[in-house]
């Protein structure tokens, strides 16, 4: 009888741990089924990054004319970011560079930018984000150059949330100040904005762009009217995890000189990739990114003149990154 009641009350813990389980079990399938409708929409770009994965791949992997070498460095707590930066033109000679330094007081959301170059400018930015509203950026931005004494100063402003993406500049000037806006808004993967750029000292409208998109997981397409006299497209696609492949359209009001260009960009390996361009002026340009390894990137470019092949003019390019 001990023994069979013992036996019992195993099985019945035994049985209690299974329900147990079997519980555990549903709330997490009724937690995975949440209700429908509870999602969360996508903020849109700023008018800026419109069409920015073509611009990508015509712009990234090529610094053909230049030789270049960038260092960025962080201290241990990741509070203060260092970034140096080198590069000589291989067609003028001319070097230049810069120093930048960058300070995060993570409790008060401000960051804090000083960045200085061989051009003997000094320049200042000062951020604060999601502190007065989520989705709020401020920003102060000033330059100065001691040689000529000459200052300038702009104030930003950006508000981000599903379905828009806003900002709003004051470009103060002696003469009177400037206001650069703009707006994006989007709905299942459509794209709209709009940019302007109002002079007040001269009451005039100096800038005035529209931008029309969409956007659906690996296909990208973006179209633009500049002072309703610049017209421009792109389309991206991503083939598959290895390949992306972008063409540019751009053309001039009153002129029948029309700008195209196709861009791929290939993943040879996890730290290789090739990059290529074509446009209809039959420039060629290749690109080279080689990681050397974590925190060391060669990039070898070239651009080739296809109409003047023998005749030279060609350019090549070395960048070096160094991140620690």
């Amino acid at each position: 009888m001990e023994e069979k009641g013992v036996g019992s009350v195993v099985q019945q813990d035994k049985t209690g741990k299974v329900k147990q389980a079997e519980n555990k079990d549903q709330c997490v399938a009724c937690h995975h089924h949440a209700p429908k409708g509870h999602v969360t929409m996508a903020v849109p770009p700023a008018y800026a990054d419109l069409g920015k994965s073509a611009k990508d791949i015509f712009s990234k992997g090529f610094g053909y004319g230049t030789l270049k070498l960038d260092v960025k460095t962080k201290s241990q707590s990741g509070v203060q970011e260092f970034n140096t930066s080198g590069s000589n033109n291989t067609d003028t000679g001319k070097s230049g560079g810069h120093l930048e330094t960058k300070y995060k007081v993570k409790d008060l959301g401000l960051n804090f930018s000083q960045k200085w170059n061989t051009d003997n400018t000094l320049t200042t930015e000062i951020t604060m984000e999601d502190q007065l509203a989520k989705g709020l950026k401020l920003s102060l931005d000033t330059s100065f150059v001691p040689n000529t004494g000459k200052k300038s100063a702009k104030l930003k402003t950006g508000y981000k949330r599903d379905y828009a993406n806003v900002g709003c500049d004051l470009d103060f000037d002696m003469a009177g100040p400037t206001v650069h806006a703009a707006a994006v808004l989007g709905y299942e993967g459509w794209l709209a904005g709009y940019q302007l750029a109002f002079d007040t000292a001269k009451s005039k409208l100096t800038k005035n762009n529209f931008a029309l998109g969409y956007k659906a997981g690996d296909f990208q397409l973006h179209t633009s009217v500049n002072d309703g006299t610049e017209f421009g497209g792109s389309i991206y696609q991503k083939v598959n995890s290895n390949l992306e492949t972008a063409v540019q359209l751009a053309w001039t009001a009153g002129s029948n000189n029309t700008r195209f260009g196709i861009g791929a960009k290939y993943q040879l390996d996890k730290d290789a990739s090739l990059s290529t361009k074509v446009d209809n002026a039959c420039l060629v340009g290749v690109g080279y990114t080689q990681t050397l390894r974590p925190g060391v990137k060669l990039t070898l470019s070239g651009l080739i003149d296809g109409k003047n092949v023998n005749g030279g003019g060609h350019k090549i390019g070395l960048g070096f990154e160094l991140e620690a």
